[in-house]
């Protein structure tokens, strides 16, 4: 490459690298606006991330960034992490210029204000609180696919923004062999003579108790607190705003104490994904997941194919009788095969591992069917209610374990759902590769040692940020496409296990 070109390759990675700090502004405000910003400050933070958010959108239709895609679009030399540099911007850049900044701005004011409505309405059960604001990003999602100019297949459009190169067809295809697969077997669990007991879980762990406790596992997951740190809000969720700026946040119900463990060690597969990063990614626009359903398998991971393995609490029980009393004379069988329990609930973040993906499915169901015009923002409860009484035998009292449980929609994330049950996929995919080159991973983890699962997810995930593709990445790792045949395999030994089936 000659010094004019070496010259330009500068110019754009500094701008890249603008936009990565002016991201990581916006990502701040709005970690804020959801953990510590009192009521009244919604409007002001709004307007500010609106602000912001349109001089963001001016950084992507830079005509500069023209000249730098122009430039380098038939390179044939450049390396991996400037090649994906270059794809990202790219896309960025031709979905950006056709759309407004004016566009851009409400949209941003739009979410603050929707997010705040949605907890108002989530704590009162009145989804009309929350109705008019997410008609009005329902009908922004589709000024935005016609200012793209996508007359069909709208969805594909949201999807491709959370998951790349995923599309209705394929989810269509992956999600209905594994709703199958979780059908089956879960009749087969309803027919065992094996029945759980879960009253054990009936007691009473004030806050303080399960802030300790998570931390305790946090750390021996490999979480650094000195690169991160963990706050409470209403629906957990990790946010980066770098590799040593990672901040995780959970929510606590003192009648129901794992609920915030599992979510911890949810919250910690992603938060050390992003700590594991490496510094040169930062501000080069790849210093993220591969995609959201890539980032979802390392929470779903650590959650349910560790956090919930026997050999897991086999260690860490032990903690859990000397801070809960309660727990000194129940048995670690017991326990585990409590954690276990196969029940159809109401609440996603809480369900089980089984029925957690007919959650997903719902949901990708209804946001499909939304998209396409089939149903209106006003029939979402009912359509909600059918089809959790269809799917899983259970219908909400209210709509705040119903339609209004999750704080996606308020956010304007029409099309992340899916990521969650892709997430298990990964997982479970990346397993049967991990006990290929670590045979031994379960006995360490009996021992409380994660750390080689950590190493092997670090030199096989996480070192490589966004620059490979999801499906290149999973083809990488594995040297398959992406299968729910490794979920389904692990879900049936593992429950058959337990249920005796």
């Amino acid at each position: 490459m000659n010094k004019e070109k070496e010259k330009v390759l500068n110019e754009f990675k500094d701008h890249v690298r603008k936009m990565s700090l002016l991201g990581g502004t916006i990502a701040l405000l709005d970690w804020d606006s959801r953990v510590y910003m009192p009521e009244k400050g919604v409007a002001n933070r709004g307007e500010s991330l609106g602000y912001l958010a349109g001089e963001f959108h001016k950084l992507n239709v830079s005509p500069k960034v023209k000249e730098f895609v122009d430039a380098f679009s038939k390179e044939n030399d450049l390396d991996n992490v400037t090649s994906a540099m270059l794809r990202g911007t790219k896309k960025q850049y031709e979905i950006s210029l056709k759309i407004p900044a004016a566009w851009e701005e409400e949209y941003s004011i739009l979410c603050t204000n929707s997010s705040s409505a949605w907890r108002k309405a989530k704590s009162t059960g009145d989804f009309e609180v929350f109705r008019p604001h997410l008609e009005k990003i329902v009908d922004m999602k589709f000024q935005y696919l016609k200012l793209l100019g996508c007359n069909e297949k709208g969805y594909d459009v949201l999807l491709d923004d959370f998951e790349s190169g995923i599309t209705v067809e394929k989810l269509d295809e992956l999600f209905g062999e594994l709703r199958d697969g979780i059908v089956d077997l879960l009749n087969k669990i309803k027919n065992s003579k094996t029945q759980i007991n879960d009253s054990i879980l009936n007691v009473t762990v004030p806050k303080e108790t399960q802030i300790k406790l998570c931390n305790f596992i946090l750390e021996k997951m490999g979480f650094d607190f000195e690169a991160g740190r963990m706050d409470e809000t209403e629906h957990p969720f990790t946010t980066s705003f770098s590799n040593k700026d990672v901040r995780i946040t959970n929510h606590y119900y003192e009648n129901d104490f794992t609920n915030a463990l599992f979510s911890a060690i949810h919250e910690g597969g992603h938060a050390i994904y992003e700590q594991d990063i490496p510094d040169s990614l930062e501000n080069t626009g790849v210093n993220s997941a591969a995609s959201l359903g890539v980032h979802e398998s390392q929470s779903r991971f650590y959650e349910n194919i560790i956090g919930r393995s026997y050999e897991f609490w086999e260690y860490f029980y032990p903690e859990i009788q000397k801070e809960i009393p309660e727990f000194k004379n129940v048995s670690l069988e017991e326990f585990y095969k409590t954690i276990n329990k196969v029940q159809p609930s109401l609440i996603r973040t809480s369900s089980d591992e089984l029925t957690y993906s007919l959650h997903i499915i719902i949901r990708y169901e209804i946001e499909k069917a939304l998209i396409e015009g089939k149903i209106q923002v006003k029939d979402l409860p009912i359509v909600w209610n059918t089809k959790y009484k269809e799917y899983l035998g259970i219908e909400p009292k209210n709509n705040s374990e119903g339609v209004l449980q999750d704080t996606h929609w308020a956010d304007g994330t029409i099309g992340y759902f899916p990521s969650y049950a892709l997430g298990n996929l990964y997982g479970a995919q990346f397993l049967n590769t991990m006990l290929k080159d670590i045979p031994n991973v379960y006995e360490e983890l009996s021992k409380g040692n994660l750390d080689s699962i950590h190493k092997w997810l670090r030199e096989n995930v996480h070192e490589y940020g966004a620059i490979y593709t999801p499906s290149e990445l999973i083809k990488k790792v594995t040297g398959e496409e992406l299968t729910a045949k490794y979920f389904l395999q692990y879900l049936n030994k593992k429950y058959s296990n337990i249920y005796n089936l």
